[in-house]
């Protein structure tokens, strides 16, 4: 071909996101899908509705990848051969289509085996495509009550359904699982004291830290409030860690692994003096971006937490940790197929490390609030209690219902602990898993 100018009409958003989905699952496993999708948009340059299409399908077929998986293997003669990352991402994005989005069949079909047919590693495999979607078309509402039947089953990596039926018991994993399937809808912080825009429509979620809008179809930019600085996106569980940590005007507060900033700016709207700190440049970009259009200030460093100085305590300290973000696959499906059981040693070791450095950071007196977006409980109540094991000098401030506004959002020694199956209804549509413990260091 001559260039993508002289493909058929929603071909370059296929083939953009048949790479990316192929890359995933092969050569860059392990890798963000939105790290990886996000510069192979703008390489493309497509217009944005092509861009837009290229991402709801990368995204939709990783939400669904177990569903697909299962239906593709029942579908092909010798199963699906998954050392075949480029075949599997062909037949898993054209099921994704046909299945979940709203694309008329032949037309996934259609583009599926041209693509195939423009590929040199796919050429010989465009009779199979064309075979084996056009099944999965026939076959749609069979395909989907049984992924929708049996989320946990066929739509969540064993290692992750065995470890939630542990720590949940099985009731809880299938709905944490559904809750997943489901994706999640967008929820703003509003500025304290901030009126809810006018042409905002949203209700806001029990505690009153966020609005959980009713349409999130409307591009960030463009939402009543945005050039304004009335709010920033976040969810409603991320809310919950930075007001835990009750920060008062004047109060000198680290935000450590700060990126993307959503708490750097709840800490900053209280007045606080902020440093945030992570180790990501481009994030930190972003973060102060993100200030910048709020009106809010903070004292940025692009370190590592691990090397920031003593000598000046601070009054409270929030600690994100990196963590394996198995609480956050509704807003990021690819999680699970990015991460294994194995990846749970290293980072649990580097919670421990950043958990002992941020309790040297904090004053006598001072407080510290550790949090996840894990589901894991190593990553969180483990990582609580072990830290007071070995830190005599801290003790466990519980939080109180009132503070979360909901009683079934903490455990019973007083942490937070948020599901992906909390707030199903009422247009709630659930919330991230979060853990998160409030610390106070004893002594004057």
């Amino acid at each position: 071909m001559d260039g993508q100018h002289t493909e058929v009409a929603g071909l370059p958003a296929r083939r953009l996101a048949w790479g990316t989905v192929a890359d995933l699952l092969g050569k860059n496993r392990g890798t963000a899908l939105e790290d990886a999708i996000e510069p192979a948009v703008q390489r493309a340059v497509l217009p944005p509705q092509d861009a837009g299409l290229a991402r709801a399908i990368a995204t939709t077929t990783f939400r669904h990848l177990g569903v697909i998986r299962h239906a593709l293997h029942g579908r092909l003669a010798k199963g699906l051969p998954e050392d075949q990352p480029g075949l599997v991402a062909l037949l898993a994005t054209g099921a994704a289509q046909i299945l979940y989005l709203n694309v008329q069949d032949h037309a996934a079909v259609d583009l599926a085996v041209r693509l195939a047919k423009s590929e040199p590693g796919l050429q010989h495999l465009a009779g199979l495509a064309n075979a084996v979607l056009r099944r999965i078309a026939r076959e749609r509402d069979e395909i989907r009550r049984e992924g929708d039947a049996e989320p946990l089953r066929l739509n969540t990596p064993d290692w992750l359904a065995r470890r939630w039926i542990t720590a949940y018991g099985e009731e809880t994993a299938r709905a944490i699982a559904a809750a997943n399937a489901r994706g999640a809808g967008l929820d703003l912080t509003l500025r304290p004291g901030a009126a809810i825009p006018e042409g905002l429509e949203g209700r806001r979620l029990p505690g009153s830290l966020s609005l959980r809008l009713d349409d999130a179809r409307t591009p960030v930019p463009e939402l009543p409030g945005f050039a304004d600085g009335a709010w920033w996106v976040q969810d409603a569980a991320a809310a919950l860690p930075a007001h835990l940590l009750g920060v008062r005007p004047g109060e000198r507060v680290a935000d450590l692994c700060a990126a993307p900033g959503g708490k750097t700016a709840q800490l900053a709207a209280a007045g606080a003096a902020v440093l945030a700190v992570d180790r990501s440049g481009p994030r930190l970009r972003r973060l102060a971006d993100n200030l910048a259009r709020l009106g809010l200030s903070a004292e940025v460093q692009a370190v590592d937490a691990l090397a920031l100085p003593e000598d000046r305590p601070f009054d409270a300290v929030l600690l994100d940790a990196p963590c394996s973000a198995t609480g956050t696959v509704r807003r990021h499906p690819d999680v699970p197929w990015a991460k294994g059981e194995g990846d749970l040693s290293r980072l649990v070791g580097l919670q421990r490390r950043l958990l002992d450095k941020a309790a040297r950071l904090t004053r006598p007196g001072g407080r510290l609030v550790y949090c996840t977006c894990s589901l894991e409980p190593e990553e969180g109540e483990a990582q609580g209690e072990a830290f007071l094991a070995r830190h005599a000098d801290f003790v466990r401030r519980p939080i109180a219902p009132e503070e979360v506004g909901d009683p079934a959002l903490l455990t019973a020694s007083g942490d937070l602990r948020t599901l992906p199956s909390h707030w199903p209804d009422e247009g709630r549509g659930g919330l991230d898993g979060f853990y998160a413990v409030r610390l106070e260091r004893t002594g004057a």
